[in-house]
């Protein structure tokens, strides 16, 4: 009998603390329906729409299904620092928008949104990270954000981030490549079944600010994309991924390295249209061109990116030394060939271009041997060419078996410095045509790839 009436009076104990939760409950609740007329601020507002009893953050919003947190970037500016390490400096701000039914409030409020920037630390917010990125410039922590909650329950979370991009170039075709910057953004704890991350009104391209600046940064594309699940490590969290893709400035390049560049080749082709013994004149242009070209060269490759591949520069300033060293080459050659003693003591007659000299001769030849009979050609011959003395005053040349019937035939040496001069008059042509045909194919290949 003494235990019933012991579990009687638990009994009665426990309904009436019961009854005391539940009206402590509706007094909660009717205080809050009641705190969200006229004449209230939004403090008081959310500080009854996140009271312990109805409120926590520690929970995701009671949706049906996964919840959807609509993404979207505005660009506010851009900046290159240093193109040669790949570092592309980008500050935006970046929107999050969810849906709350927790955090509803009655359209009686004057208020179309709260804004809940000092209750940062009691709602709940998606934990939204940042991967395949460079550093950040600003503390991990955003210091500058905006958080609004609407009477319809969606909250909407801006923040501010400045990223210092790493990004990928194809450096072996530097300074024609486009740099690609990429970041994406993911949920650390919740997986795609939980959190989705979709990008607000389906957008493709990001939105740039009216107010947009660059400092050496080039952008001409960009694209808001899902991230492809083989570039994801983590393939079953939400991923959204920013493309960014840059070019270089080429009028840069051109104007401090591709033009005083060739300037400096052709320079070195002026010795072809000086005197073959004209040294001081011709050694002072090569080794000036080299000795100018060395120190451009050299000033601009310390700011390079530092690869272990043939980059397109490399080939440049290969290329440009090998021409400015073989017009240096083609001067030694020349004064070597006109120092030389001349055999049989011919005597050189200046004055006469030694090409425009021997060409109708030579072309004579030409015609002759190709108008004889495969089976008569012979390596020497009637066809040779051999000096004659009775053409009057002067030394003419003819074909063996043409003119000069009564006179000794014989071949007259070329005179050294004709040899010199004849150098010089190739090398006037096929200096600049290789040189354009090296640049044709340069500029062409590299700007193609």
């Amino acid at each position: 009998m003494e235990q019933l009436d012991k579990l009687l009076q638990a009994a009665i104990l426990f309904f009436v603390i019961l009854s005391t939760i539940n009206i402590e409950a509706l007094y909660t609740y009717g205080a809050a329906s009641d705190i969200f007329g006229e004449g209230k601020s939004d403090k008081e507002i959310l500080d009854n729409l996140l009271l312990a009893t109805r409120y926590d953050k520690r929970l995701l919003p009671p949706v049906v299904g996964t919840l959807t947190v609509n993404m979207s970037v505005l660009l506010l500016s851009l900046a290159s620092p240093d193109e040669s390490s790949l570092k592309y400096e980008v500050e935006f701000l970046l929107q999050q928008q969810w849906y709350d039914p927790r955090l509803t409030y009655s359209n009686q409020s004057k208020y179309d949104f709260l804004n809940a920037i000092h209750h940062h630390s009691d709602i709940w917010l998606p934990d939204t990270y940042f991967i395949m990125h460079g550093d950040f410039k600003d503390p991990l922590i955003p210091v500058h954000f905006a958080l609004r909650i609407y009477r319809n329950g969606t909250v909407n979370y801006l923040m501010r981030r400045h990223l210092i991009l790493s990004c990928q170039g194809r450096l072996h075709i530097f300074p024609f490549d486009d740099p690609l910057c990429s970041f994406a953004m993911e949920s650390i704890s919740y997986e795609q079944s939980a959190i989705t991350y979709v990008w607000k009104n389906d957008e493709d391209t990001l939105r740039k600010s009216p107010s947009l600046t660059t400092l050496n940064a080039y952008l001409i594309q960009n694209q808001t994309i899902a991230c492809p699940t083989k570039a994801s490590w983590r393939g079953n969290y939400s991923c959204l991924k920013v493309d960014l893709i840059f070019t270089r400035d080429r009028a840069f390049y051109f104007t401090t390295v591709f033009i005083p560049g060739i300037i400096l080749v052709t320079s070195s082709f002026i010795t072809f249209w000086l005197e073959w013994n004209a040294v001081p004149a011709r050694v002072m242009i090569g080794v000036t061109t080299m000795l100018n070209f060395f120190t451009t060269s050299n000033g601009f490759r310390s700011t390079l990116p530092v690869v272990s591949n043939l980059t397109a520069m490399n080939v440049w300033d290969g290329v440009c030394m090998c021409f400015i060293y073989a017009s240096l080459l083609e001067f030694v050659c020349v004064n070597y060939v006109g120092r030389k003693r001349p055999l049989h003591n011919v005597v050189y007659r200046p004055g006469e271009n030694p090409v425009a000299q021997r060409l109708p001769a030579v072309l004579s030849r030409i015609g002759m041997v190709l108008a004889t009979p495969l089976g008569e050609r012979k390596s020497d011959g009637p066809n040779d060419i051999v000096a004659c003395t009775n053409c009057g005053p002067n030394t003419c040349t003819h074909t063996a078996n043409n003119g000069c019937a009564s006179e000794a035939r014989r071949k007259e040496p070329p005179h050294p410095i004709r040899v010199a001069k004849t150098i010089d008059v190739i090398a006037r042509i096929t200096f600049p045509v290789a040189y354009s045909i090296f640049l044709i194919f340069f500029f062409i290949h590299y700007k193609d790839e």
